[in-house]
C-alpha cells in the first residue's frame, strides 16, 4: 500500500512565471508576501473559503488586493501542472496491482479544477484524501489516520511519500513507513 502526497511529488509546485503573475495581481511582491501566503495556508488547506483566505493575507500585509477573483484564479492555475514521469509511475503501479492512496493538503476551490484536468490518472487511486474535505491538514496526525481508514488499512500497512520532511516525520509518528520524495526511481527502488 503506497500513499502519495500530491504537490511536490506528482503535481509540480508553482513556476517562477506563476509566482510573478500572482505578485503582479496582488500588487505586492517579495518575501513578506510569500511569508503571509504560506503562514496562513494551513487554514485554507483545511477548508477556509478562498475570499476569506486572501482577506487574511491582505490583512497580514496591511493592504488590500485590487482584484481578489483574479488572484484566486491565478493561484489555482499555478497548482495544476504535473510531472508526467510520476503520472506514468502511477499508471505503472496501478497496472501492477498496487493499492494507491493520495493524501494532499489542497484547497476546496482547486479540487474540481484539478480533478477535471487530471481525472484519468486520479482514477487509478483507491482513495483520494483531501485536507479541505476532512477538515485537517498534514502534519496533523488525524490526516494520516483518516487516509489509512479510507484505504481500509492500518497506518502500519502504508508507505507514505511526501516532499516535506515534517510531513514524513508526522506520518512515521502515526506508524506509517514514510520517505522524503526524491524521484520516480526512488519509489521503484523502495517497492522493488
Amino acid at each position: 500500500m503506497i500513499v502519495f502526497d500530491l504537490f511536490g511529488v506528482i503535481a509540480r509546485t508553482q513556476t517562477p512565471e506563476a509566482v510573478r503573475e500572482i505578485e503582479e495581481i496582488a500588487g505586492v511582491s517579495g518575501a513578506s508576501f510569500w511569508d503571509a501566503y504560506w503562514a496562513l495556508r494551513p487554514g485554507y488547506d483545511a477548508g477556509q473559503d478562498s475570499t476569506a483566505y486572501w482577506a487574511d493575507v491582505a490583512a497580514a500585509l496591511g493592504t488590500e488586493f485590487p482584484d481578489v477573483p483574479a488572484l484566486i484564479d491565478a493561484d489555482l492555475r499555478s497548482w495544476t501542472n504535473v510531472d508526467e514521469r510520476m503520472v506514468a509511475l502511477v499508471h505503472e503501479l496501478a497496472d501492477g496491482g498496487r493499492t494507491l492512496g493520495l493524501l494532499s493538503n489542497i484547497i476546496a476551490d482547486l479540487v474540481p479544477r484539478f480533478e477535471a484536468r487530471h481525472r484519468g490518472w486520479l482514477s487509478r487511486f483507491d482513495a483520494l484524501t483531501y485536507s479541505c474535505t476532512i477538515g485537517v491538514a498534514k502534519p496533523d496526525p488525524r490526516a494520516y489516520r483518516i487516509c489509512a481508514e479510507r484505504l481500509g488499512v492500518k497506518p502500519a500497512d502504508v508507505l507514505f511519500i511526501d516532499d516535506t520532511e515534517r510531513n514524513v516525520l508526522a506520518a512515521r509518528e502515526t506508524g506509517m513507513a514514510a520517505e522524503v520524495f526524491t524521484g520516480p526511481d526512488q519509489i521503484r527502488a523502495l517497492l522493488g
